[in-house]
């Protein structure tokens, strides 16, 4: 007969190599906190309904208190033979204290327990992976205010395009980061549903109060039909869509700061701290933060492509498939958490190095539009002074020179519009002050945007301080 608490049916034990690939002890063993929420609240659920009585839930209470202290001092051995975390707690807490532990488990199955510790999980990790996005806008806010006047080249297809304020560059990222934190609150409220209740796929016979536990564990929401709240995986699938795209963001974040901190750019100086050498070339300073960001965008836009290709397939409702939600997502936590946190410093220790970038700037033809701008607005189509400044340019190169060498004789026989005015207009702070258009790179529209990041930071802070005081509290 089978050892298992749902052997009965069993005539044989369940074979080693089996118990071995089946078992999710290994990883799941992270969900203990909410396993023992869920339960404390399902126990006090039951108690209240007088499915169980008070006496077997305050048994039930102490119990899986003194275990979550036994994890937390790493007193509580887990065991594969158990298979997952709901088994190891449930059987250590039959042990401690008897038929009472039986008790525990009337009116839920397994399928809406994991459940209930993924979306309990879930929304505990956003607001972590939200605390750290907004830790890197205030790093990517300070570094732009810091340095919120410093001129350095606008890029498309990798060429220099027009100048910019750095400080505009940086705040593009932190527009991105911005949406990345809207997307992490659509996923917060999608695991602010509570499933347990749902049974193993069609509900229970007992007389249970599910909005009890729902209130208690602070759920917004109870899912509405029972086949759809255990086999619900969305909110995970979303976490990883939103994962993916923050890592996209860090990745090409991370190409810039590799690329400025090469001897050819040379626009930044990443601290010594945040950097290595090698074991061969003494000289070296590499930039291994940055490439292995970068690197790991791969792992967690490859566990979103798992987890899609585990789902898309599965009849309703519980199909053990589901058990490869978990250690993608774990793992994709755990990488955008770390690279979130480590982006946050290495910005916060880079040095600018800004008459590198304002050189930049002066010795390329990166003015060339505001060139025609100032032809269409003495008149002339902006097609014709496109091609006049087009020639300007062609000309400067087949003399070696740049357009804030030309004499205005130079300048006028390409066009009698131009005047003495010329030079000042294509400066490089003229390029940036005159960009005046609402979210350009001027230093008004800057400041505005600065101003604008400080409130963003303000408001998400207070909605994550508002998810976690719902996080329920069990110690």
């Amino acid at each position: 007969m089978s050892e298992k608490l749902w052997g009965g049916r069993f005539a044989k034990s369940t074979d080693e190599m089996i118990n071995d690939f089946q078992a999710s002890i290994g990883f799941d063993k992270r969900l203990y906190r909410e396993d023992i929420a869920g339960s404390l609240a399902h126990a006090a659920m039951l108690a209240a309904c007088g499915i169980i009585s008070r006496e077997d839930e305050e048994k039930i209470a102490a119990g899986l208190k003194a275990i979550l202290r036994d994890i937390e001092e790493g007193r509580f051995s887990f065991d594969v033979a158990l298979e997952d975390i709901h088994m190891n707690i449930e059987k250590r807490l039959t042990d401690a204290i008897g038929e009472a532990g039986g008790r525990l488990h009337t009116a839920r199955s397994r399928n809406d327990q994991v459940a209930l510790d993924m979306h309990l999980y879930v929304r505990r990790e956003v607001a972590a992976v939200a605390e750290h996005i907004l830790d890197l806008q205030r790093a990517l806010a300070g570094t732009a205010a810091k340095y919120r006047d410093v001129i350095m080249p606008g890029y498309t297809h990798l060429q220099r395009a027009q100048p910019i304020l750095l400080a505009h560059h940086l705040l593009a990222y932190f527009a991105m980061l911005g949406r990345d934190f809207d997307r992490f609150a659509g996923v917060w409220q999608r695991a602010d549903i509570m499933p347990l209740g749902a049974g193993a796929l069609a509900g229970t016979t007992f007389p249970i109060d599910r909005e009890f536990v729902a209130r208690r564990l602070h759920f917004e929401r109870i899912y509405g039909n029972s086949l759809d709240a255990v086999s619900d995986r969305d909110y995970i699938l979303e976490f990883l869509a939103a994962a993916s795209i923050l890592m996209v963001h860090l990745s090409r974040l991370s190409e810039e700061i590799i690329l400025w901190c090469t001897r050819e750019f040379s626009f930044i100086e990443l601290d010594d701290a945040h950097c290595t050498g090698s074991s061969m070339m003494p000289q070296k300073k590499n930039p291994d933060v940055s490439e292995l960001v970068r690197g790991k965008t791969g792992r967690v836009v490859g566990h979103l492509m798992a987890m899609l290709t585990a789902v898309k397939g599965l009849p309703l409702a519980y199909n053990k498939d589901l058990q490869e939600d978990k250690e993608g997502l774990f793992d994709a936590i755990d990488t955008v958490k770390f690279s979130l946190a480590v982006y946050a410093r290495l910005l916060r220790g880079m040095k600018v190095n800004r008459e590198i970038m304002r050189r930049a700037v002066d010795e390329d033809f990166s003015n060339a539009t505001d060139l025609a701008d100032y032809l269409a607005k003495k008149g002339l189509p902006f097609r014709e002074a496109h091609a006049v400044a087009g020639r300007a340019v062609q000309y400067c190169i087949e003399r070696q020179k740049w357009l804030k060498d030309l004499t205005t004789e130079e300048f006028r026989a390409l066009s009698p519009l131009f005047a003495d005015d010329i030079r000042e207009a294509i400066s490089p702070e003229a390029c940036v002050k005159n960009r005046n258009s609402l979210g350009g790179t001027s230093n008004a529209q800057v400041d505005r945007q600065l101003e604008a990041a400080e409130a963003l930071i303000e408001s998400g802070a207070k909605l994550v301080a508002d998810w976690e005081s719902r996080l329920p509290e069990i110690g």
